[in-house]
């Protein structure tokens, strides 16, 4: 059944008109905890208030288990482990792959083994887990999600740690299974200082009313400062979106397209490099993080500033423009298709090669920057793209942490796929339009 948790009254979901569990509340409608009640009003303490509590939050929960291993699952497991030890608990955390998995001799090298029951199955772990960490590639997900719902206990709850599975269900039309409950729970940062930055979550399916007090439990685990209630759509549509944009697909474009402006008007290609590319992953980006936005024209003399302006007035609208097309291409759903598409090219089919991406640091600037260790202070156009995603997520209606999290320089490659593919459909496009820009006037403003 589902619980009364879910107010009845509004529309249905829009790709099976009247199926289907009714929608989820929006963040203002959830319940408050009864494990956590005042939790998010007040600066939390975790050793006297909220570890301890763990038990409790997580009641009849006697297994957890952490699905796929990539990049992120030693860490969450170790990080549980670690967690429910401080709060004394006896949940058993293991870990699920496939029997043919390369990563089962890292889990083993961690200390997951088959002896001690830590190390299962990726089938067997779901269908004996109370709580189920789904951590497998976005991929990965939409190849296997029947596989994964079917052995789940009925009133299990699954956790995502992002979107994309819910969104690639409305897509085809699917959705979870109506026993179980579905959360979501993102942290937005590492541990610094003891606590990390936050996370927010999603209460999307609640079977036995007490989800909230789960999903609160698993930010609480991971030791976050902060947790900000969102819905999985918005969640889905910031963070694809925020990938494409500033964490990988303007940083990737800009540098390019200011590389190769610098080096067409005579400035030494180990110059140029040093004055884009590594003022913008440490200094800059050092800047934004540590003293605001502001603090970077603030931080300019008068000159400075007018070339800082005149930088920015140039690149706005430009990538305002590309920004708006790709929040629109996002929020349509077409990306969720050109993900499930790219999985099935990278491997063989129907006689044709596997084609998986290349990787987009062969070019060269990038070959300089293998030599270049060194970095100069230099700011002005980078600020420009992340005003105008910020006010593309603001006039859609996100909320301000949403914003924040996805307006920060990450990586550029070693990423999933669905942030691979973005970075390599919409880098180029910011290189095309910025170098457009640059060039259009007979003057470079950077």
């Amino acid at each position: 059944m589902v619980s009364s948790f879910y107010p009845n009254s509004g529309p249905p979901r829009t790709y099976r008109q009247n199926q289907g569990p009714p929608p989820p509340p929006p963040p203002s409608q959830y319940p408050s905890s009864n494990v956590y009640p005042t939790y998010g009003n007040a600066p939390p303490s975790y050793g006297e208030i909220l570890f301890p509590r763990l038990p409790q939050a997580f009641q009849g929960i006697r297994k957890i288990g952490v699905i796929g291993w990539g990049s992120q699952a030693l860490a969450r497991a170790q990080i549980w482990h670690d967690s429910l030890g401080q709060a004394k608990s006896d949940i058993k955390v293991k870990i699920g792959l496939r029997k043919e998995s390369k990563s089962i001799m890292e889990a083993r090298k961690a200390g997951f083994t088959e002896e001690s029951d830590t190390l299962r199955d990726v089938f067997e772990t779901t269908a004996e887990s109370d709580l189920v960490l789904l951590l497998i590639s976005d991929a990965s997900q939409t190849d296997n999600y029947k596989q994964i719902f079917a052995p789940m206990k009925p009133k299990a709850y699954l956790r995502l740690f992002h979107s994309f599975l819910h969104e690639h269900l409305q897509s085809v039309g699917e959705e979870f299974r109506r026993n179980i409950s579905v959360i979501a729970v993102c942290p937005k940062g590492k541990k610094i200082n003891g606590a990390g930055i936050n996370s927010s979550f999603v209460v999307h399916q609640d079977v036995d009313g007490r989800t909230i007090d789960v999903a609160l439990g698993c930010s609480i685990a991971v030791w976050s400062l902060v947790t900000i209630a969102t819905t999985l759509e918005d969640k889905y549509r910031s963070d694809n979106y925020g990938e494409r944009r500033i964490l990988l697909g303007v940083v990737h474009g800009l540098v390019e397209a200011l590389f190769r402006r610098c080096t067409e008007v005579g400035i030494f290609d180990h110059d140029a490099y040093r004055s884009i590319v590594e003022c913008i992953t440490s200094v800059i980006s050092k800047s934004i993080s540590t003293k605001r936005m502001l603090a970077v024209y603030n931080a300019l003399d008068e000159q400075e500033k007018k070339d800082f302006e005149a930088a920015y007035s140039t690149s706005y609208y430009p990538f305002m423009d590309i920004l708006y097309e790709c929040y629109e291409d996002v929020a349509s759903g077409n990306e969720i298709c050109s993900v499930v598409l790219a999985r099935r090219r990278s491997q063989e089919k129907k006689g044709l090669p596997a084609f998986p991406m290349r990787r987009m640091d062969r070019t060269r600037m990038w070959k300089v920057g293998e030599k270049v260790h060194a970095a100069l202070p230099q700011a002005r156009i980078y600020v420009s793209p992340m005003m105008a995603q910020i006010e593309v997520l603001s006039k859609k209606g996100h909320s301000y942490s949403e914003m924040v999290n996805e307006s920060v320089a990450f990586m550029v490659d070693y990423c999933s796929t669905t942030a691979c593919l973005g970075l390599r459909k919409w880098a180029p496009y910011f290189r095309y339009i910025m170098h457009q820009a640059f060039t259009s006037n007979g003057r470079c403003h950077f």
